[in-house]
């Protein structure tokens, strides 16, 4: 029997600051009980991101060509190293409160893995993890090739940010980087993978699916507007305690 509520909301396009402090707001009204689990779903136009573990010689692109190509840079308090956003991509941000689920790093990202294991699958793919890199990989001719990314933090055990699953992103604009700090393996997309075309919508359904499936949460849509209505009263209560937070930025299942 399902234990938990998860709002599930679809934000469609929004900037990368501004999905930022959106999840801020989620993650301060999370840790005063003000609203249940999240899990936000959005779409973000070009930009490059770097995480706490980030290394500014992975960005293979100057200011001038980010410019003319319209692509933003971006830090990043998630874990891991650099990434890209943009369209063609679902994103998804989880907001949990861990001590309801399993305190546990290693397996909160193992368990995002497999929702995407069992979302890809669905469409007939096999995607998999591999040993020491977080997302999750496809085989192809040229090798094992990466899926979708993971990068996530914690803050007294609620998470934040979550995972990148590429649908039917332009790949070239990973050119730009050294995905995710890996030189030897390239990103694909499910599009690439399945040789036709792929529905953004269709991945998000599948995603949630198997999300509420693996966190055993009963998955209720909301709208936008309604959440920010939800998160605009609860920041207005402060009622958390105000005690020492604990954070991590986590990739891969090791804390950074």
């Amino acid at each position: 029997m399902l234990r938990y509520i998860c709002w599930r909301v679809d934000a469609g396009l929004i900037r990368y600051d501004a999905a930022r402090e959106l999840q801020r707001r989620l993650v301060e009204a999370r840790k005063c009980a003000a609203i249940p689990d999240v899990l936000l779903f959005c779409r973000h136009p070009h930009v490059v991101t770097l995480g706490r573990n980030g290394k500014p010689e992975h960005l293979l692109a100057g200011k001038r060509v980010l410019a003319q190509m319209n692509v933003e840079l971006r830090p990043s308090d998630r874990g891991g190293d650099i990434t890209y956003h943009g369209p063609g991509q679902v994103v998804g941000y989880p907001i949990l409160d861990l001590t309801e689920h399993r305190r546990d790093v290693r397996w909160y990202v193992e368990q995002l893995e497999e929702v995407m294991i069992r979302a890809t699958g669905d469409f007939g793919v096999r995607a998999k993890r591999v040993e020491g890199r977080h997302g999750i990989w496809v085989e192809s001719r040229a090798g094992e090739e990466k899926l979708a990314a993971i990068g996530i933090h914690l803050s007294r055990w609620v998470t934040s940010h979550g995972f990148a699953y590429n649908v039917a992103t332009d790949l070239r604009y990973f050119d730009l980087i050294v995905p995710c700090g890996i030189p030897d393996r390239r990103a694909t997309s499910l599009e690439r993978v399945l040789r036709r075309a792929a529905s953004e919508s269709e991945v998000r359904e599948r995603l949630a699916y198997h999300f509420g499936e693996m966190f055993h949460t009963e998955m209720v849509s909301m709208t936008l507007s309604e959440l920010k209505k939800a998160t605009g009263s609860a920041s207005l209560k402060r009622e958390w305690q105000e005690g020492p937070s604990t954070e991590a930025a986590v990739t891969g299942g090791v804390r950074t």
